[in-house]
């Protein structure tokens, strides 16, 4: 069975995001999305809410791309969660050049690491490459509509958050 990682905060889960994952479930049988405890970054959800919201967009995908699709936490190091999960393959989104600087550097040191788990690269599609949490949660902040960036489920999750619901 081959297995894929796709890691990342999620800090809400964007249709960039969603995009990703349902292009990478054609790629492997199982996804595993790997979501990142991360306190340093001091994410606006909870860990609970997180995993809640992305079972809920991933429920949905599963049953559309027939791929099993499952949330998976982690505070460990990457290639450790790929170990732990048993994924052969980490799947990455890419947006902009900047994002493919950081993730060459990740690939090189995850390579020292564990020369047998590979690094796939996917890009956003267009409509999704100017998405990121960080700016989605901001726009929400400051009243603006986010619809174009997140599911209904994931606005109102978003809206209830900044007591704008």
């Amino acid at each position: 069975m081959r297995i894929g990682l796709y890691p990342g905060t999620f800090d809400p889960i964007t249709l960039g995001h969603t995009d990703i994952i349902r292009r990478a479930s054609a790629l492997v049988d199982k996804l595993v999305i790997g979501v990142a405890i991360n306190r340093d970054k001091g994410p606006l959800f909870s860990l609970e809410e997180r995993v809640a919201m992305l079972e809920a967009e991933c429920t949905k995908l599963s049953e559309q791309t027939g791929t099993q699709i499952v949330v998976h936490p982690f505070e460990n190091l990457l290639i450790n969660c790929a170990h732990d999960v048993g994924a052969q393959i980490i799947v990455r989104g890419l947006r902009a050049v900047a994002d493919f600087e950081y993730e060459y550097q990740m690939v090189g040191m995850n390579r020292v690491l564990d020369s047998s788990v590979e690094t796939v690269f996917l890009m956003a599609e267009a409509r999704h490459q100017a998405i990121a949490s960080k700016l989605v949660k901001e726009i929400a902040r400051l009243d603006g509509d986010v619809s174009n960036f997140v599911t209904p489920l994931v606005q109102q999750e978003l809206l209830k958050r900044l007591g704008k619901a």
